[in-house]
This record gives structure tokens, C-alpha cells and sequence, in this order.
């Protein structure tokens, strides 16, 4: 039961983690855009990223625009296999009536009465929170400046930043690297995306990234909470954090693009190579 509660706050989180695109560094998320894996996918027009500082969680995540795709990106797109697509469709579907009616009014009602200020440092507390995910697959990767930048980042955060909730390094860009999953350890070692999903609530993924999803989860500290209650609580406040920086550029998004499903899958395919491919 206990195992069932968390993977479905963890399913809620990455929903918001894909609008949000990769939650990227305390500020840096927030002023964004993580964000796991349906609504930010939507944005085709916006960039995508930010945290870890999630959304983080974090982005992160806007960094790319998908008017700027060449021809060349847009045919490797095209290929990506989506034999699943009436399922995927019926997916989306679901994730975007759950951002509408459930995800987005609440994180309007709680930016309302929560100070900018306190929603920043609760992005930089999990951004701080989720080091072990970024610093393990830095070391994966071989990024061994990017790792020394993590795990030095989290000393310092930890304790002068008072448990994160300050980001002593954010106004340093060599102190804040791009965030590392698994997913993209995976891409870099030259596994291919597989075939494209979307996923009940974790929302746009592939086969690839869903089993680089599984492996992160093991990574983060929220995963070993005792309490079910906390570590359910914990997950809410940072999914809906998350979204309060986020939601003009969701709903112009989903405005904006003419298929939504197609829009998000190309979105996320493209997001995801290029995160793989710096």
C-alpha cells in the first residue's frame, strides 16, 4: 500500500515535471519553468527546462523552441516509432483534463497566498534535495567538472544556504551544469528512444526514458521517507510549487499548437535529444 501511495504522487510529479521540462536550478527553475514527463510537453512554442529546482523539479524545466527545428530535426522526429498512438492520444487526453481541472487551480489558489520569495526557496530546497539523481549520472557520463559542481553545490547549499532553501551559487553558470537523468545517461551510451508513450499522470515518455525514470526513482531521498503521509506531502508541495511558474506558458502553449498530441510528442522528442546530444 505504502509502495502504491508514492509511485502515484511520483506519477503527479513528473505530469508537472513535463510541463515544467527539466527542473533546472533553484531560481532558474522557478523564473522558467523540472518538469517530469504530459503538460509541458505541450508547450511548442516554449522553451523547456528548469529544475531540479523543480522541478524541478526540477526544469527546467524551456530551453528549446520548436520553431527554430531545421529539416534534418524534424525528419529524425518524424521517425520515432508511436505504434501505441490511440492509446497514447486517450493518455493525454486524461493528463490535460487533470492539469485543467484538478493541477491548475490549485497551484493558482496556492501562488496566490504563498509569497514569491517562499516559493523560490522551496524549488531551491528540492533542487537541492534531488543532488544525488544530477551528481550520479554526471559520473555516469563522464562529466566529472559537472559532479564536483553537484556535490560541492549541495555541501555548501546544505548548510550556509540552511538546507537548500537558499542557492548561494546561482548567479555562477559554471556552478550550475545541465541536468543529468538517467534517461539521458542512456541516450549518451547510444540506447535509441524505443517507442513513444505517454504514461497515466507520469505523462510523455519513451521506452528508453521510462526505465531511465525507474532507475532515478531509486536516487531520490524522498523515495526512503518512512511516513507515506510525508513523503505523499512532500511530492504535492513540490509538483504544485513547481507549476506556479509555469502556468501562462502551459496555457499559451496548449493554445497555440493545432494538433496537441503531435505537438507534445514532437516536443518531447526533440527536448530530450537535445539534452542528450550537449
Amino acid at each position: 500500500m505504502k509502495n502504491s501511495s508514492f509511485l502515484w504522487l511520483l506519477a503527479v510529479a513528473v505530469v508537472l515535471g513535463t510541463f515544467s521540462g527539466c527542473a533546472g536550478q533553484s531560481k532558474q527553475a522557478a523564473q522558467d519553468p523540472s518538469p517530469s514527463p504530459a503538460l509541458q510537453s505541450n508547450a511548442t512554442a516554449n522553451e523547456a527546462e528548469t529544475t531540479d529546482s523543480l522541478s524541478a523539479e526540477e526544469e527546467a524545466l524551456f530551453e528549446d523552441d520548436t520553431n527554430t527545428w531545421d529539416t534534418e530535426e524534424s525528419q529524425e522526429i518524424a521517425l520515432v516509432s508511436d505504434p501505441i498512438e490511440p492509446f497514447n492520444r486517450t493518455m493525454f487526453y486524461l493528463n490535460d483534463k487533470l492539469y485543467t481541472w484538478v493541477l491548475r487551480p490549485v497551484s493558482l489558489g496556492y501562488r496566490k497566498v504563498t509569497p514569491e520569495t517562499v516559493r523560490v526557496g522551496i524549488s531551491n530546497f528540492f533542487t537541492n534535495l534531488t543532488t544525488p539523481i544530477r551528481f550520479t549520472n554526471c559520473l555516469l557520463q563522464g562529466k566529472g567538472r559537472a559532479a564536483t559542481a553537484e556535490i560541492s553545490k549541495f555541501i555548501f547549499n546544505s548548510t550556509f544556504g540552511v538546507l537548500g532553501f537558499g542557492d548561494l551559487f546561482e548567479d555562477y553558470p559554471e556552478m550550475n551544469p545541465d541536468r543529468e537523468d538517467l534517461g539521458q545517461t542512456l541516450g549518451s551510451y547510444g540506447i535509441g528512444d524505443g517507442f513513444y508513450i505517454v504514461w497515466p499522470l507520469l505523462g510523455a515518455s519513451t521506452l528508453r526514458d521510462s526505465f531511465g525514470l525507474a532507475g532515478d526513482t531509486f536516487l531520490n531521498p524522498i523515495t526512503y521517507v518512512d511516513s507515506t503521509e510525508a513523503g505523499l506531502a512532500a511530492r504535492g508541495v513540490n509538483t504544485v510549487n513547481m507549476l506556479t511558474f509555469r502556468i501562462e506558458d502551459i496555457d499559451a502553449a496548449k493554445k497555440a499548437a493545432f494538433d496537441p498530441y503531435e505537438a507534445n510528442r514532437n516536443f518531447y522528442i526533440q527536448s530530450r535529444r537535445s539534452k542528450i546530444n550537449k
